[in-house]
């Protein structure tokens, strides 16, 4: 019979053989000596386009392992955790610290690879540092600073980062122009009013008794608050019967009109209106060295005599240093306001039943004479408005040079050509749409509104209400178009192409021989892969902007966030969009060795203009031919925009008289 235990020797063979095991003493691992910089065992390879796989050639290329690196990393003080070099070779991450950007520089040296190879192919090459030794400044200045300083910033040192930190502040986030930090200076004092918008009147208050007006001794007030606050009452109804009077499609029932304001006109002169009234109100012993008028005391019919625009005139020359042209528009301003026939002023006599006397401005008896020949009154002060627009024109000086933040470009051979450098900076620069998106989108909108700004010349307000249509549907009608007084980009099947159509009535200057009644209609060329930009943009950044809100329908859209729900650019913010891309993109940073254009400062999409005149002048020397490249008169490109010195002049006519000596 065969045994019943068969298991029995087999186990006992297995007990055995783990005691032989165990018994048997190991063959110790031999430890790898850690080398600085260890030979390749190959030195031609097939460089990678992307961080990780670079990493991954070179750590097999040196016969080692990640964690073979990391121990090498951690001999020379360069301390990081392994998991971070697997989470980089596995594109999980990039790095995107000062501190890992160390690492970085520690890799390359070890493998003897280029200072700033692996920075190179990031998918976010020009994604801000995080940390970087910025601890003291505030959150918002930090956020605004940190992108452009050197990725050592923290290492250097102190004097080396305050030299940095006074840079980027100057000329970046600032721009070093005199009239950049007058302004920045005069904006820490705002005591402008602020007026009531919209299309309806506001009831007027009821005045008081003439008697009761002129007992009041007009004391000064002294002690009122800065800040732009809400105008009172009886200021702010008058704003807003003189805005409906200039803005209305109809003039009111009765009433002559010289002139019709749009919405953009209005704005501005309301301020200019609303900073007067300010500086009048505020305090007279404060920085601003206001004449303290009691609010109960503005009115529009303060406007009417000459010592209150005397006053005015002198603390704007103490305040700026001298004259500028702002005071002879203002001048013109009351002077229509006063006009015989067609001036608001000068039919609106109820507004005398507001008028009280303030020291040293108005007296008893101008009040008086206010209410005995309203007419009169307007009368003088419209000479007096056209007295001192002469005289001011003829000493007036320009404050704000538009040219100075652009000179760079515009000294250039072909203003055109530099100024492009701008948006190539702008695609070089630009992330991997597929791991950061929001990103990418924002480059491709800041590269196209480059790119479309150059091809058309349009200003701010034309470009950033350009509406469009996708391919595939009808634009819209011409007639829609002039009611909404915006212009549309729209594909062409005609022509094959992108099509941009904008009413005469869009634009500022439309009134002028340049347009005669008729719309512009131009093709945009696809130069340098536009379209491809344009497609992208539309199928995918766009909607990546736009996160799900309503559509404005306009090319150009901002960032949805959750501070910033309205995705419509407005005149400011389009403004600091076009600046910023500047910013980053345009001035070139001797730290950080980014941006295109060494010299340039912050400025706004306004300059485009300045550079199309000016490099269609260097080329043709034709004033006329300036301006159809921005939809202009050649004596306004004269006046304004381009800027065609005597050498540039001479230059030209070089070019044709040299020929002789080529014959």
């Amino acid at each position: 019979m065969p045994s019943k235990n068969k298991a029995a020797p087999l186990e006992s063979a297995r007990l055995s053989a783990q005691q032989s095991r165990v018994t048997k003493p190991k063959r110790a691992q031999k430890t790898r000596p850690i080398v600085a910089r260890p030979d390749p065992l190959w030195t031609e390879w097939e460089d990678p386009g992307d961080f990780a796989g670079a990493l991954g050639l070179h750590v097999r290329r040196h016969g080692e392992t990640v964690y073979a690196l990391h121990k090498a990393l951690a001999a020379g003080g360069d301390k990081i955790d392994v998991q971070t070099l697997y989470t980089w070779q596995r594109r999980k991450k990039e790095p995107r610290s000062a501190s890992t950007f160390r690492i970085l520089t520690a890799i390359e040296a070890r493998y003897r690879l280029p200072e700033g190879y692996f920075r190179a192919k990031l998918t976010h090459p020009s994604r801000m540092v995080t940390g970087g030794g910025l601890e003291k400044l505030s959150t918002a200045e930090r956020r605004r600073i940190a992108w452009h300083l050197p990725d050592d910033f923290d290492r250097l040192p102190k004097a080396k980062r305050d030299e940095i930190l006074d840079w980027v502040r100057t000329v970046v986030v600032s721009g070093s122009t005199e009239y950049r930090r007058y302004h920045a200076n005069a904006q820490l004092y705002r005591f402008s009013f602020r007026f009531s918008e919209g299309n309806c009147p506001l009831p007027m208050p009821r005045p008081a008794a003439l008697a009761d007006r002129l007992a009041d001794g007009g004391e000064i007030v002294i002690g009122r608050p800065l800040g732009a606050e809400r105008a009172p009452p009886v200021l702010d109804a008058e704003a807003r019967d003189l805005r409906l009077f200039k803005t209305a499609t109809l003039t009111t029932s009765g009433k002559g009109r010289n002139g019709v304001w749009n919405d953009a006109t209005a704005d501005q002169k309301m301020d200019h209106l609303g900073l007067m009234f300010g500086a009048l109100a505020a305090c007279p012993e404060g920085d601003l060295r206001g004449y303290g008028v009691p609010l109960r005391s503005l009115t529009f019919a303060m406007l009417l005599f000459p010592p209150v625009w005397d006053w005015y005139l002198r603390w704007r020359e103490t305040k700026r240093g001298f004259f500028t042209r702002w005071e002879s528009e203002m001048l013109i301003v009351v002077a229509g306001l006063t006009r015989e026939g067609t001036g608001w002023l000068r039919q609106s006599p109820h507004l005398a039943s507001y008028l009280r006397p303030v020291e040293g401005l108005i007296r008893t008896d101008d009040v008086e004479a206010a209410h005995a020949d309203w007419d009169a009154v307007c009368e003088a002060m419209h000479r007096h408005a056209l007295v001192r627009t002469r005289e001011i024109d003829r000493v007036a000086r320009v404050h704000r040079d538009p040219f100075e933040p652009i000179l760079p470009v515009l000294e250039a051979d072909s203003p055109l050509g530099e100024y492009r450098k701008i948006g190539e900076e702008v695609r070089r620069l630009r992330p991997d749409r597929r791991r950061f998106p929001v990103a990418a989108a924002e480059a491709t909108r800041a590269y196209l509104m480059l790119r479309i700004g150059l091809h058309l010349g349009l200003r701010q307000k034309n470009l950033r209400e350009l509406l469009f249509v996708p391919r595939g549907r009808s634009g819209t009608p011409e007639k829609q178009l002039e009611g909404l007084k915006r212009g549309e980009m729209r594909w062409s099947d005609r022509e094959g192409g992108w099509e941009v159509l904008v009413p005469a009535v869009a634009f500022k200057n439309a009134g002028s021989s340049f347009f005669r009644k008729s719309p512009l209609r131009l093709i945009l060329q696809n130069l340098d892969g536009l379209y491809d930009e344009i497609d992208v943009y539309l199928a995918k950044d766009r909607p990546t902007l736009l996160r799900g809100r309503t559509d404005p329908r306009t090319f150009f859209i901002k960032t949805v966030k959750t501070i910033s729900t309205n995705p419509a650019y407005e005149q400011h913010t389009f403004y600091e969009a076009w600046r910023t891309i500047i910013q980053r993109y345009g001035i070139y940073n001797p730290y950080t060795g980014r941006g295109a254009i060494e010299g340039l400062l912050p400025h706004g999409p306004h300059n485009v203009r300045d550079v199309l005149a000016t490099h269609v002048l260097k080329r043709t020397g034709s004033f006329e031919q300036a301006s159809y490249a921005i939809q202009d008169t050649p004596d306004t490109i004269a006046e304004h925009y381009g800027r065609f010195l005597p050498q540039d002049k001479a230059a030209l006519a070089a070019q044709v008289l040299n020929q002789v000596w080529t014959i």
